[in-house]
């Protein structure tokens, strides 16, 4: 059995410690990954109502030349639509709006006519619940202020962000716990593995340590899986 494994009472103190640097990380340093993310998801979102004139002109060679667009047209909407929630409004196949979203790419099974048969569904439902409170030039017709463009692009960013949030916190988070980690290795003389130099895991120097080496594990149930955090020797 593993040193301590037994004697959970031993842990609290470490997890104490534990629980109160991640609160002090989050509190200080999570609203700052937050903004920074939505900075950078903010330049994407203008640069994508830019391409449909501000959706103004949406139409289906947008959404060809550009798959990954998709995901910024649901967050236009009021309310913004799941992607579930457009695949249901729009009567398209889950598999066309998955991959758009996923991998950023068109289907590839699918004849022209067909796609763009789905391509026109979905633009149309974006267009029909498009979000006059934040492109009130819609109604108008008259051509948005850059302030207004800015304006609304960080609302639709904000959205994207508030609908990723744990994953921009999470990441963050792993980037501080891998420094944290490499700073107390590299304290006590054990040197990094840089990322090019590939070895086996059996192969390592000692005093070694690589962050994400894969190693094969047998699972009788599930084959090979290839998966490590954090490996040292």
């Amino acid at each position: 059995m593993a040193v301590n494994r037994d004697k959970p009472d031993l842990w609290k103190a470490d997890v104490a410690l534990s629980v109160d640097m991640y609160n002090t990380w989050f509190i200080n340093f999570a609203p700052q990954a937050f903004r920074e993310t939505r900075v950078k998801v903010t330049e994407v979102v203008a640069s994508n109502l830019k391409a449909t004139d501000n959706l103004k002109n949406l139409h289906l060679e947008i959404l060809r030349q550009n798959p990954g667009i998709l995901s910024t047209l649901r967050m236009c909407t009021c309310p913004p639509i799941a992607r579930d929630r457009l695949i249901g409004l729009a009567g398209v196949a889950k598999s066309v709006v998955d991959r758009m979203e996923i991998q950023g790419k068109l289907p590839v099974r699918l004849t022209s006519d067909r796609l763009n048969e789905e391509l026109r569904k979905i633009t149309s439902i974006v267009s029909r619940l498009a979000d006059r409170d934040i492109f009130p030039w819609l109604d108008t017709n008259q051509t948005p202020t850059e302030t207004e463009i800015y304006r609304a692009a960080t609302i639709v960013a904000d959205r994207l962000c508030g609908s990723s949030a744990d994953p921009i916190v999470r990441n963050a988070q792993e980037t501080r716990q891998l420094r944290e980690i490499a700073a107390w290795l590299d304290g006590h003389s054990y040197r990094l593995l840089p990322a090019a130099q590939r070895v086996r895991f059996n192969e390592m120097p000692p005093g070694t340590y690589s962050f994400r080496l894969n190693i094969p594990v047998n699972l009788s149930d599930e084959g090979e899986r290839q998966s490590i955090f954090l490996l040292m020797r």
